[in-house]
């Protein structure tokens, strides 16, 4: 089966695990991580988060936490830093963000579970601001690490329960430098050429639909996408997914890189030979 992988980071990897399970990769990295052209919002945050002005710091992404702590040593020392975080409530969305607070030696203030979406997020705050003043979020100072698009879901549900939310961007996508591979996945699918499409993040979709409209491909890309197995790893992603008219057929048990290549190497046949069907009867 052809499957292609809009993975940037970690694109050789997925390759070798679809390889590995028998399947052809077709690579076309989507995006590309750039820093903000001004620092400020971080900055800002820094200077407010020494001054005592936050309550709770909710860290959604490592990649962002990581990203922060960077801009945050231009003008602080890191263990001052550490201490600032020491002194408030620190939440961590999911795995990635805890093993960089853990490097620093900052513990987590709760563990949220999986699927780690915004959902279980406010869930475990509700659930702990029960039991745990510092963590019921009625007139709490929240700064919020972004990840490259807001989440409007998240602010909302925040100021809902009564916090005073500040937005912390820290990076942002940009569609990859060389868009050859990712034009070349657009016809491929606008060809009916893919099997298996791997979505690992919902920036891959937006940028995907963006090249191939201004290829003048969308439609018949869409159909493509309509006849191949969409896996998505995760709840968040396959919302994305949905909000854009695309339906995830497939969502692995974990939302991680080693379950979606493995549960859709084990689904995807059958799924595709249903899908297939379905769609010449209704033709």
């Amino acid at each position: 089966m052809r499957v292609l992988a809009l993975e940037s980071r970690r694109a050789p990897e997925l390759a070798k695990l679809i390889s590995n399970y028998g399947g052809e990769p077709v690579l076309a990295p989507a995006m590309r991580e750039v820093p903000l052209e001004s620092n400020q919002e971080a900055l800002a945050f820094a200077a407010a988060l020494f001054a005592g002005e936050f309550d709770m710091v909710i860290f959604l992404t490592g990649v962002g936490a990581r990203a922060l702590l960077s801009v945050v040593e231009t003008c602080y020392k890191r263990e001052d830093y550490i201490a600032a975080l020491d002194r408030v409530s620190v939440v961590p969305r999911g795995p990635k963000p805890i093993a960089v607070l853990r490097e620093l030696g900052v513990t987590p203030a709760i563990t949220v579970p999986e699927p780690n979406t915004w959902r279980e997020l406010l869930l475990a705050l509700d659930e702990a601001g029960v039991s745990r003043e510092q963590l019921r979020l009625r007139g709490k100072r929240v700064a919020v690490q972004e990840y490259g698009v807001s989440n409007p879901e998240l602010l909302s549900g925040l100021r809902e329960r009564g916090a005073v939310v500040t937005r912390v961007p820290i990076y942002q996508w940009a569609l990859p430098e060389d868009l050859a591979p990712l034009q070349a996945a657009v016809e491929a699918l606008a060809a009916g050429q893919i099997d298996v499409v791997l979505f690992t993040t919902s920036v891959q979709l937006a940028h995907l639909l963006q090249v191939a409209a201004e290829m003048k491909l969308e439609e018949s890309m869409r159909y493509g996408l309509g006849r191949a197995i969409v896996a998505s790893i995760g709840p968040t992603t396959s919302e994305e997914l949905r909000r854009r008219g695309i339906r995830a057929d497939l969502e692995p048990t974990h939302p991680k890189m080693g379950f979606l290549v493995k549960e859709a190497a084990e689904q995807s046949q059958e799924l595709l030979r249903r899908k297939r069907q379905e769609s010449a009867s209704a033709g």
